[in-house]
């Protein structure tokens, strides 16, 4: 489903983040990808995203190149991307507001039929019940924790109903009892719901925790150091077992072995 075919990618002042990095992740698995600080991780996922366009090679969703965004893809960055002056309720919904004025743009024949108020109200709603934060929808961001800042960018995320899920670093910055509440929610999002994520982390522990598949990734300029298959994952109770430390151990040795 998401084909990265010999993605190399030069910035303007010269800077090269990525060199011809070759991979691919099937319709409905969750893959991580580490390695150092920039070496070019959140640049990948923002050719994937339809946000940067690559300097050489070719991103490919379901066979189609990336050469713009689409609602088929969602992505969450590391500072939550929240508004301030939006309460909660606000902040998710701003995605499912803006594509409804879209498609009301587009009402030929064949057109997606836009989304109503009513219909909104339902998809928020049940978003904001699944994810512990009913009771806040008039709460603004400042008022609530990061955990539950980083919900809400989840909830504007999945509210649009998105095949695929791109992450950079989304629980970095959060405690670690937090972090592992929301790893074990992603867990179940990509169990239940078939959703193929693709996650940036620079924690190992998180990329083994979430990631069938692991992708290790150079110091800069970033290129593939290993592809490692990760059969274990998809249980909470995985991060326990000696099978979860082993696999740890190598993704460790891996970037070890690719900063030399």
């Amino acid at each position: 489903m998401i084909e990265s075919k010999g993605i190399s990618k030069v910035y303007p002042d010269g800077t090269e983040a990525l060199r011809e990095v070759s991979f691919d992740i099937s319709e409905g698995e969750s893959c991580s990808i580490i390695g150092p600080s920039g070496c070019g991780k959140t640049t990948l996922l923002f050719i994937f995203s339809g946000i940067l366009k690559p300097t050489s090679g070719k991103a490919l969703i379901g066979g189609k190149e990336v050469i713009s965004p689409s609602k088929e893809v969602a992505l969450i960055l590391q500072d939550y991307g929240l508004f301030p002056w939006k309460t909660v309720y606000e902040n998710v919904s701003l995605g499912l507001e803006l594509r409804s004025k879209l498609l009301q743009g587009f009402q030929g024949r064949g057109a997606e039929p836009h989304i109503g108020k009513k219909e909104r109200k339902e998809i928020v709603t049940s978003l904001l019940e699944d994810l512990g934060l009913k009771g806040f929808e008039n709460h603004y961001p400042k008022q609530l924790s990061g955990g539950m800042q980083q919900r809400i960018g989840f909830a504007r995320a999945l509210a649009l109903n998105p095949r695929i899920l791109l992450m950079d670093e989304p629980l970095s910055s959060l405690d670690a009892l937090t972090r592992e509440t929301l790893q074990n929610f992603l867990l179940s999002l990509w169990k239940n719901n078939g959703i193929t994520m693709l996650l940036v982390t620079h924690n190992i522990e998180e990329a083994v925790f979430l990631g069938e598949r692991i992708i290790v990734l150079s110091p800069r300029p970033g290129s593939v150091v290993k592809i490692m298959e990760n059969h274990k994952v998809g249980n909470v109770n995985y991060r326990n077992t000696e099978d979860f430390f082993d696999k740890c151990r190598a993704v460790r040795r891996s970037i070890e072995g690719g900063a030399i």
